[in-house]
């Protein structure tokens, strides 16, 4: 393979390019083949902390990649990929829900206090492919509270058929833990014994997502999403890298990412050994930029390549990631120069599976790219933000100190502005900020601020931040809900609502829901119509009586809505549950 480090850094800077480059690319985007006219299975492999520079087609040398780079030469490459934020949370909800860190539900790790959590009004990328007949998992680090069943939060909530993981953003920090979740069930865990650990979950989740892939027929969204690398460099063992002479954490950090790629071979052979390689579409990224944390030097890498910073840094080794899309017969092959956020992921895998989606997103479909190579509508800007409770000290030293401020970015194609408020007051004056502005065609590694020489560009780029920033951003509502007051108990009648909205570009036709419960609950349609079309925005809302015979158990039962239809000749299918708890 050729030395792509050199090749990005001088290719790099031709910042306006949107088509796939390459030596494979003019070839592979001739006729689609019979696999490209149809609707891809979707695998999505989201990495924790893994660096732009660890993989070997981007230039790695000290960890062994043969399978990421297999990918990278036979797929497509991204040199300007974006995660949501330089830390997992936000930059997580952000991938999920299309939606930028001015704008999303999560724009934070926690500090003090529960994990953020998503809502009832979030819509995930998996809500669309499901209501298109998609089977959709995941399996691996969900990251958003609270740790418990039947919450709007919960992954089977947000539109993944089947979930097996971490649900909290810290417990996903145990390697071994006690218990994961399966769908609503807390599941326990060998615990340790005779000085061997237990489960180690990674390995628990790639064996559910061969099993998925092997056993799911069908068109399918599959989320594997292990905690590599991810500290503490907890690994069953450093293989090739015990006898370097590198400190511990280095050495299992290594074996960390090279068991990340060893799981992506293993998920590529189960998609072959059950031919479905043909009709998939495999894409691998990561949430943040390189992590220094539990001893691991992430200079030894070269972790960040060319780039700036780390995780937690706004600069582009911070929120840089790798990005790979692989289909042959498909996806070209070649790299892209087009700077490309979290945020696209929902409109293109929407586009890919052929399902309606919110038009609120803040992102852009690459479907297009994707299948042809060419024509990817480009943001005008590109924005982070930076709110976080921790630091460390490479990091620290790339802000000058402000690590521990409220910070935002902003990219607008070549110029790259950072700015830090006084403390963590977003609402401070302007003039209180400080301001850096890079010229990124020229300084790719953000070392000269030029913000003193360009003060029109660095007052434009500030006022795109002002505007991308929302305190209270109100989605669209876009599919199902299922309203139900709280205090249902035995020998009582209550009003249900049942709401379908139109958030997506077209109209949806015959959207007719239904509502079922326990067998002998009373329950019956008191006002709105039982079918009707819905215009772009419109609403079908209906409220239906529930009773409750005298005696009945009440807890832990549940009522389950659905609602059918029809888009672009395709049907619909949205699903809403509620399952009633314990009282008080």
């Amino acid at each position: 393979m050729p030395d792509r480090r050199r090749f990005l850094i001088a290719t790099a800077t031709a910042l306006a390019a949107t088509a796939v480059t390459g030596p494979s690319a003019a070839a592979a985007a001739g006729p689609p083949s019979a696999a490209a006219t149809t609707r891809p299975n979707i695998v999505l492999v989201l990495a924790d902390d893994l660096g732009s520079g660890e993989l070997g087609a981007y230039g790695q040398r000290l960890i062994s990649t043969p399978a990421l780079d297999r990918l990278a030469a036979e797929g497509m490459l991204f040199t300007d990929a974006y995660a949501g934020a330089p830390v997992c949370a936000p930059s997580r909800c952000s991938l999920l829900t299309g939606l930028h860190s001015g704008h999303a539900t999560v724009r934070q790790n926690p500090f003090s206090g529960p994990q953020a959590a998503l809502t009832a009004d979030d819509t995930t990328f998996a809500e669309p492919l499901r209501a298109v007949g998609y089977r959709t998992a995941l399996f691996g680090k969900w990251g958003f509270g609270p740790e418990a069943a039947h919450q709007p939060s919960h992954p089977n909530q947000r539109g993944f058929d089947e979930f097996y993981g971490y649900i909290d953003h810290n417990h996903a920090h145990d390697y071994y833990p006690d218990h994961l979740w399966h769908n609503g069930v807390k599941e326990a865990l060998p615990a340790n014994a005779d000085g061997a650990k237990g489960t180690y979950a990674p390995d628990a989740f790639l064996a559910r997502s061969v099993d998925f892939v092997k056993n799911t027929s069908g068109p399918f969204l599959l989320c594997y999403a292990p905690t590599l690398p991810h500290s503490p460099s907890d690994v069953p063992g450093t293989g090739a890298y015990a006898t370097r002479p590198w400190p511990e954490a280095d050495k299992g950090h290594a074996a960390q990412v090279t068991l990340l790629d060893t799981h992506v071979a293993e998920l590529v052979r189960a998609l072959r050994d059950s031919g479905k390689a043909a009709d998939t579409v495999v894409i691998v990224t990561s949430d943040n930029g390189p992590h220094e944390e539990g001893g691991v030097d992430p200079d030894r890498f070269d972790a960040n390549g060319p780039l700036r910073g780390y995780k937690r840094n706004l600069y582009e080794g911070g929120v840089r990631v790798p990005l790979l899309v692989w289909s042959p017969g498909r996806v070209p092959a070649g790299t892209v120069a087009r700077p490309t956020p979290f945020t696209d992921l929902l409109p293109t895998l929407a586009d890919l599976a052929g399902a309606p989606r919110p038009r609120d997103v803040d992102g852009l479909s690459l479907a297009g790219l994707l299948t042809t190579g060419t024509g990817a509508p480009r943001h005008a800007h590109l924005y982070w933000y930076r709110n976080d409770p921790w630091s460390t000290p490479r990091a620290a030293r790339e802000d000058g100190g402000r690590i521990l401020t409220l910070a935002e970015a902003v990219r607008e194609e070549r110029w790259k502005a950072v700015r830090f408020a006084p403390g963590r007051d977003r609402t401070a004056p302007d003039d209180r900020w400080h301001v850096e502005l890079y010229d990124l065609a020229a300084d790719r590694g953000e070392r000269t601020d030029v913000a003193a020489a360009h003060p029109d560009v660095a007052a434009r780029l500030v006022a795109a931040m002002r505007a991308a920033w929302a305190d209270d951003y109100r989605r669209v509502p876009f599919g199902l809900r299922l309203e139900v007051p709280a205090g249902v108990g035995a020998g009582g009648a209550y009003e249900i609502a049942v709401t379908v909205s139109n958030g997506s570009a077209g109209p949806w036709a015959g959207v007719a829901p239904v509502v079922t419960g326990p067998a002998g609950w009373g329950l019956r349609r008191t006002s709105g119509p039982a079918r009707a079309d819905l215009p772009v925005g419109g609403t079908l809302r209906q409220t239906w009586r529930l009773t409750v015979p005298a005696g009945a158990a009440v807890t832990g039962r549940s009522l389950a809505a659905a609602a059918t239809g029809t888009w672009a000749g395709r049907a619909l299918r949205f699903d809403a549950g509620h399952r009633f708890p314990a009282p008080g």
